[in-house]
């Protein structure tokens, strides 16, 4: 799902510099990725998703190389193939929590807001226990709320790849455990590949395989 080598990227005018000789991620494969702040992480992830761009190296996503589309075609390939879950939750104020959930469908060029996305986006609401918030706009919310917001709208298009950047981070424990169930099982049911930046070392024996960001950036 996820082939990475020689990836580089540099903010600009100076600073961070994320290097990484090789990353992978087979398909179906849920990963998790540990490491302190500042390691690049969340870089990493805005990588594969194309949201930013390497400065050197190859990166494949799905088979598509990631380096060589246009904005506009990351931008739809990401709607089609990729749900993520943004550490900062990336909520539209002006919009409630359902027609958050169903954002990508606004701005993903060939999916369909039909009835079953519709239904899909209920079902995963009330999976979160947000059901009966769907009318509140983010500030109304709690960052609990908001988060669940954003892993139903990660999940509604039943993506290929999901990406998640402290998917539990605002949780409580038990809560944590009922959401993760939620985020594999979905992924399981659609055969999706996760990768997971989490700092709750407790959740890690929940993950096929866990990767040590310190340990791969040193590597290079």
């Amino acid at each position: 799902m996820i082939e990475a080598s020689g990836l580089r990227f540099a903010y600009p005018r100076g600073g961070f510099t994320l290097s990484v000789p090789t990353f992978s991620v087979a398909k179906g494969e849920r990963v998790g990725v540990i490491g302190p702040s500042g390691t690049g992480k969340t870089t990493l992830l805005n990588l594969v998703a194309g949201l930013s761009q390497p400065d050197a190296g190859a990166l494949k996503v799905a088979g598509t190389d990631m380096t060589a589309l246009s904005d506009a075609g990351r931008r739809a390939f990401r709607a089609r193939n990729i749900g993520f879950v943004f550490q900062n939750f990336a909520l539209v104020d002006y919009l409630n929590a359902l027609e958050n959930i169903l954002y990508p469908y606004r701005v993903g060029l060939g999916l369909r807001l039909d009835r079953a996305a519709r239904d899909r986006a209920a079902a995963l609401a009330a999976s979160c226990g947000i059901a009966d918030r769907l009318k509140s706009h983010p500030g109304a919310l709690s960052g609990g709320e908001q988060q669940r917001v954003a892993i139903c709208r990660a999940l509604v298009t039943q993506p290929a790849l999901i990406l998640a950047d402290e998917a539990t981070g605002n949780l409580d424990p038990e809560t944590k455990d009922v959401i993760l169930d939620l985020l594999f099982a979905r992924a399981r049911e659609f055969d999706a590949t996760v990768l997971a930046v989490t700092h709750d070392h407790d959740l890690l024996p929940r993950f096929d395989r866990v990767i040590d960001f310190a340990t791969l950036r040193q590597a290079a």
